[in-house]
């Protein structure tokens, strides 16, 4: 414990950040400061606002908005790129502020919305903001939803692109991992033309491209620390009368393709075939104009444009519970079986093939073709390889602005019409269910060695490529506020300001399966053919800030918002901050507000859609101990939904804090905040549902068993044979999370050149959270509680020296251990702790070289028993990057 404690204070004691502006500095010029609607000279604001430098971010290799995600210690990452493998996330990344979930962190580009992924509806994509255009980044780390919007109890990311941009720029990088895979291109272009000031108008433009190659399960060793990914469908195959025993031609020894032996029972391990990361490929794109009228209006249009791709592999296609008849060729030849067992007569209600814990398949939808002493057989696909899925993220924008003033008003007015589109698109190792089914009844497939000539044409002719689902969500936003001074009410000799403003959204989704494709392979997918979800819903709002001067070094800041939802009423939101100056070294400042978050149209409406569990568990009532009685270790159905019947999210929240700056080069702050949550919007976590299924009545309800208490471990959902587990949003308990923000900056010149040191970092006090209404309280701080860790302490120490054309950088990023999945024995997780470096040259004024290396000292991901996602195997990719030590080189060239 001391150790752990000495290296944090270590971390701290490192006195910088780049992050914080000096709030002894004014500008001339009235800005708008993220968090405020008012413009002010002042930029150090009632809140704690960060600022990230994109030209600092891109000399440390950073190359995508989901890296420089890592580098803000207020953000707890827990959906990434690499979450879509086994997933229908479409790819998307997701930015978290405070681990309250990514849909309460409100996402903006130049100050305004953009789509949220299409998928699920929850936030916007951060792959499809256009990397190359953005010139900072904004991030109020407190609660903004009385100005933004009810989705913005988390606080607010602003990305800020470049404004009246002049000339031309050139940019090409390569990073080049010292392992096998993970290799990654970029470039990037932009121009610009005419100066705002002087000529009046702007108009500049920007082009990216990004690709990074995947990193397969087998380039990798640390998937291996823990036997995870276990499945009954193996090659050679599983067979079974009643799935409850199982036979295999190949026990003991189970010596098929990445078989083992468990507890008797032969089980493929499925990490090796799971990509650590996915193949990526982003383009973007995006065009500004600006247009000075007058010196009190100017006129602007903007228009981008994204595109992900993102490709995926995971083990073959499992066809568990399919029938093989007796008499056809690669019928087993076990005395075991029963020779007289029909599925006919398994249920003399049900005349289809299948016993009570499978239904049966298009396929063979006739019993009398059965043959009694039949068997199922749990069979993989590897002839036809590894599954591959392609998600493709599309995403523009076209916005409008008209920014002046008039009759002592500042105003801002702004259009915008934004579109994302997701297309999940199967690429490789999916087959024709029916067929493969047919094959394997009538003995053309053998499930149990190499294929014959008859069988390798089947599988050939069964696979399937094509589009298998998509949706598209739109949103229209139309928006205008105004300030102006009212007055020195109090004698302070400063202005009382006010802002007004409205605005008005419409938001529509739609998502669906493509039937026919989707009909073929619903096993091996899980996703219903007839799936489709849609909804609409109008949103307007006014909202109102006051900017109050009270005493010479104390301003009270209040403000209102009151929005009105089609679907689900009103709610009205006030927050209150101060600011205090008492001298000019010393800032205090804090807030108080509330919140409200709506559901998504697709938390109301999202398709009812059946998968596996992440991880094996143990049934409940046939094997209550964990050890004991049948189906002790399997991935079992489950369904996942959305509900029309889901209330919204309400908040508090509260930040108190100071800033100091004793000299011109020296600045620190901290920042304390509490966030309090009721009604989260979620699903019961699957290992509350399975761990305290005796302890607590109230979670019995959501197990929907098949006959004789089985859950089914094979995809035959929906159906009366269907045993499953139901995780269906809900409105769940409250949640609890408080925390310190510390940050601190030194900068000094000399006549060796410019130092720079600085410090983020972020300590978790309390996270705690309720499975379901009225439940019991689940820690996350330090700890990884059910569905994964909230860190107690995240640092980024950086280091910076710049000398005429020469600099130089150092990036240090801490995440600190916590208590692991399955505590047993107090087992921890390892601290994470990666450094980069970096070298700059300018050879000519007009062209600059950068040479680095990330993760200098080849971290792995620490080991964890988590056996949560899809990737499970003793590592955990939301909070590790697989990639390892990687060179980069980037080339840029202005003209």
């Amino acid at each position: 414990m001391f150790k752990r404690n000495a290296i944090s204070l270590a971390v701290m004691a490192g006195l910088a950040s780049a992050v914080i502006p000096s709030f002894a500095q004014q500008q001339l010029e009235r800005i708008e400061i993220t968090g405020s609607a008012i413009k002010r000279l002042d930029a150090e604001t009632a809140v704690p606002v960060t600022v990230v430098k994109m030209e600092d971010m891109k000399k440390s290799g950073i190359t995508s908005v989901e890296q420089i995600m890592s580098n803000l210690s207020a953000v707890q990452a827990s959906n990434n790129t690499a979450q879509s493998i086994g997933s229908s996330s479409g790819g998307a990344s997701f930015a978290d502020l405070r681990g309250i979930g990514f849909d309460k962190t409100l996402v903006l580009l130049n100050g305004q919305r953009i789509a949220n992924n299409a998928v699920d509806g929850s936030a916007p994509d951060l792959n499809m903001i256009p990397f190359a255009a953005i010139d900072r980044v904004e991030v109020l780390r407190d609660s903004a939803s009385s100005l933004y919007g009810t989705d913005a109890i988390g606080g607010v990311i602003n990305f800020i692109t470049k404004n009246n941009y002049t000339g031309a720029t050139a940019t090409v990088g390569v990073d080049s991992p010292e392992h096998a895979g993970g290799k990654s291109r970029s470039a990037n272009v932009g121009f610009g033309w005419g100066d705002l000031a002087s000529q009046g108008f702007n108009v500049f433009g920007v082009a990216s491209y990004r690709k990074q190659d995947s990193i397969s399960g087998t380039q990798r060793n640390f998937n291996q620390r823990v036997v995870g990914g276990l499945s009954y469908s193996t090659d050679p195959a599983n067979y079974t009368q009643d799935f409850a025993t199982y036979y295999n031609p190949t026990l003991p020894a189970c010596s098929g393709t990445q078989v083992v032996n468990v507890n008797g029972e032969c089980r493929i391990v499925t990490p090796a075939f799971v990509d650590f990361s996915p193949k990526t490929e982003t383009a973007s794109g995006m065009i500004k104009g600006t247009l000075a009228v007058n010196e009190n209006l100017t006129l602007g249009a903007e228009f981008f444009i994204a595109r992900n791709r993102v490709t995926t592999m995971i083990a073959p296609v499992p066809y568990g519970g399919y029938l093989l008849n007796p008499g056809t060729a690669y019928f087993p030849n076990n005395p075991n079986l029963n020779p007289t067992f029909n599925p006919a007569d398994s249920d003399p209600t049900d005349k289809t093939v299948g016993n009570p814990a499978f239904a049966p398949t298009a396929a063979f939808p006739n019993p009398v073709n059965v043959q009694p002493g039949f068997a199922y057989v749990m069979w993989r696909d590897f002839p036809n390889g590894l599954r591959g899925q392609m998600n493709r993220n599309d995403q523009n924008r076209l916005l409008l602005t008209a920014d002046g003033s008039a009759a002592g008003w500042d105003y801002a007015v702004a259009l915008g019409h934004n579109r994302n589109n997701v297309g999940q698109f199967l690429t490789s190792g999916y087959g024709d269910g029916d067929m493969i089914g047919e094959g394997l009844l009538e003995g053309v497939i053998n499930p149990f060695g190499a294929q014959s000539d008859a069988g390798n044409k089947l599988l050939a002719d069964a696979a399937i490529v094509g589009r298998l689902q998509h949706a598209t969500g739109t949103i229209t936003d139309l928006n205008a506020h105004a300030s102006r001074e009212v007055g020195d009410w109090f004698g302070a000799g400063r202005q009382t300001q006010l802002a007004l403003g409205v605005e008005y959204r419409h938001e529509k989704f739609i998502s669906a399966a493509d039937k026919d494709l989707a009909a073929k392979v619903v096993v091996s997918t899980g996703v219903d053919p007839n799936s489709l979800a849609e909804g609409s819903r109008n949103v307007s709002a006014f909202y109102a800030e006051l900017a109050m001067p009270v005493l010479k070094g104390l301003d009270v800041t209040a403000s209102l918002r009151y929005d009105k939802y089609s679907d689900f009423g009103s709610s009205t939101n006030p927050k209150v901050s101060f600011r205090y100056q008492p001298v000019k070294e010393w800032l205090f400042r804090g807030s108080a507000s509330t919140g409200f978050r709506a559901p998504t149209l697709y938390e109301l409406y999202g398709t009812p859609a059946y998968t596996n569990t992440a991880g094996d568990y143990a049934n409940p009532v046939l094997c209550p101990d964990g050890k004991t009685g049948s189906q002790c270790s399997a991935q079992f159905q489950v369904l996942n939904s959305g509900n029309a019947a889901l209330m919204p999210e309400k908040s508090r929240s509260a930040s108190l804090g100071v800033a100091f700056q004793p000299t011109a080069a020296l600045s620190m702050s901290a920042d304390l905040w509490w966030i309090n949550l009721r009604q989260t919007i979620g699903s019961i976590p699957q290992f509350a549902l399975f761990t305290h299924y005796a302890d607590y009545p109230a979670l019995q309800q959501y197990f929907h068993f098949a006959s004789n208490n089985t859950l089914s471990v094979v995809s035959n959902c929906p159906g009366s044979g269907c045993g499953y587990v139901d995780q269906t949003l809900l409105n769940l308990g409250k949640t609890r999370t408080s925390g310190v923000d510390l940050n601190a900056e030194y900068r000094v010149r000399s006549a060796y050149g410019a130092f720079n040191l600085a410090l983020n970092s972020t300590y978790v006090g309390k996270y705690e959270f309720q499975d379901f209404k009225d439940g019991y309280w689940v820690n996350a701080a330090g700890t990884y509680g059910e569905s994964g860790p909230v860190f107690r302490w995240q640092h980024n120490l950086t280091g910076t020296w710049s000398n005429a054309n020469w600099g130089a950088g150092v990036s240090v990023h801490h995440k600190s251990g916590y208590y692991d999945f399955d505590p047993t024995d107090n087992l921890r997780v390892a601290s994470y702790t990666t450094t980069d470096v970096y070298g700059s040259w300018s050879p000519v004024k007009a062209m600059s070289l950068v040479l680095g290396v990330r993760n200098l000292f080849d971290r792995d991901p620490p080991y964890t028993n988590q056996s949560d996602l899809f990737q499970a195997g003793g590592w955990d990719s939301r909070y590790a990057d697989a990639t390892g030590r990687t060179y980069y080189l980037r080339a840029t060239y202005n003209y």
